[in-house]
């Protein structure tokens, strides 16, 4: 049996990877290096396109939980990140072109992994083929008309990344250094704190700031653009990504009306993102608007927010939960362009797909994860014939099933249902 995977990214790298790991030669297809999508700025494998952020490292998090199951199962992305990590308070952050780097070599490196740099078309399977189809969120052309030939029309919805401007442009003289609650280094995050008059003003010039799409769309919400959360009311981007809970102004020594919290980009600390500022206004609006904030005034900007088009199929109807085709099961799909939502969710798919790939061409039934493992209760989701409203899901504690009886402290709750999923996973790969 022949093994072929379309797409370098996340869930292609991991697919390979596991692949390989297995003893397999793999045929590993990538068009970068004569073609990018317009969210790509590198010939990296795994590029990181929005934020440095893999979210939550410790095990009591959702995030942090599914990090640990992709590392049982022999994760390439979660030891690399944990490797090349920039200091993020109690995220795992990574300095992305180190991270991309060392996936690339790692990659390029392996004997069993064959790089074909092609832009891929048509989606074929012979007979004596297994086919994963990791071509991202923006697949389009010729290739997407031959995935919907299969699989009829996409869903699609619209994502954002963020600005990055540099440190040393930033004002610390109004901005300071501070994690949430203490939580990690005060040079993990930079905060910008706003009091009542600056974040109205400020509020009001960014709902009316010109975007660069005048039509609506509609959206994710882990990646609403700043602006049109700011439009659901005065209050809401204080309550969401401008939540000033958890923070002293050592000017003050208050906690602010409301707060822009700026992450490490890099490992050097020179460039900073602006977290959850995903938008999509015009660059000149960006650079007017953005100026408004305490201490970014004269913030250089070397990459403004941009919003690109996110496809992705109506997994509940095509897919099953080992992430093959139901109407072809030599044909797997894996990361966002399967209704999974996040890096490491999309990472993770790659590796369900690439472990239950090699079982197929074994003979052998797919790996079963339990539900009550991040992994096995997002496969479950988005394979759920009765889910009629399909939209992106990443991980949350939310979709495992609960345990019995209720713990109410959260954080003892947390604690157990990773717990529980750590025991799980380990006893599905003995098996």
């Amino acid at each position: 049996m022949k093994f072929k995977v379309i797409g370098a990214g996340l869930a292609g790298v991991e697919a390979a990877w596991q692949i390989a790991s297995a003893g397999y030669e793999v045929d590993l297809y990538e068009m970068k290096g004569i073609k990018r999508t317009p969210a790509h700025k590198t010939d990296l494998f795994a590029e990181l396109v929005c934020s440095n952020s893999l979210k939550a490292s410790r095990l009591e998090s959702a995030a942090g939980l599914l990090k640990e199951e992709m590392f049982i199962l022999g994760s390439l992305t979660v030891p690399v990140a944990r490797e090349c990590a920039v200091a993020a308070g109690g995220a795992l952050a990574v300095d992305r072109e180190i991270f991309s780097q060392k996936i690339t070599e790692k990659i390029k490196s392996n004997k069993n992994i064959n790089v074909i740099t092609q832009v891929v078309d048509t989606l074929e399977c012979a007979d004596d083929e297994i086919v994963i189809v990791a071509t991202g969120p923006l697949t389009d052309g010729a290739l997407a008309k031959s995935i919907s030939s299969l699989t009829g029309d996409y869903l699609s919805f619209y994502d954002a990344a963020a600005p990055i401007v540099t440190a040393e442009s930033i004002d610390m003289t109004k901005a300071f250094g501070a994690s949430r609650y203490g939580r990690g280094g005060e040079d993990d995050y930079l905060n910008c704190p706003f009091n009542k008059t600056e974040y109205e003003n400020f509020i009001s010039e960014l709902v009316n700031a010109e975007g660069a799409i005048v039509h609506d769309f509609d959206v994710y919400e882990g990646c609403m653009p700043i602006e049109k959360l700011a439009k659901r009311g005065l209050d809401a981007p204080r309550f969401g990504p401008m939540k000033p809970v958890g923070l002293i102004d050592p000017n003050t020594n208050h906690r602010p009306w409301a707060c822009v919290q700026l992450r490490r980009e890099n490992s050097k600390g020179t460039m900073f993102n602006l977290v959850g500022f995903q938008t999509n206004l015009k660059f000149g609006e960006q650079k007017r608007v953005f100026s408004m904030i305490p201490g970014l005034e004269n913030a250089e900007f070397v990459r403004y927010g941009v919003m690109h088009r996110n496809s992705f199929l109506n997994s509940p109807k095509l897919l099953n939960k080992d992430f093959s085709l139901r109407s072809n099961p030599n044909i797997f799909f894996a990361g966002q362009i399967t209704g999974v939502e996040g890096y490491m969710e999309s990472a993770g798919s790659g590796i369900i797909a690439g472990l239950n790939a090699v079982r197929k061409a074994q003979g052998k039934s797919p790996i079963n994860l339990d539900t009550v493992t991040m992994l096995g209760a997002l496969s479950d989701y988005i394979s759920d014939e009765t889910v009629s409203n399909f939209q992106p899901m990443g991980a949350n504690f939310g979709v495992l099933p609960a345990i019995e009886p209720k713990i109410k402290d959260k954080q003892e709750r947390y604690k157990a249902l990773s717990d529980r999923a750590i025991a799980s996973i380990k006893q599905a790969i003995t098996m």
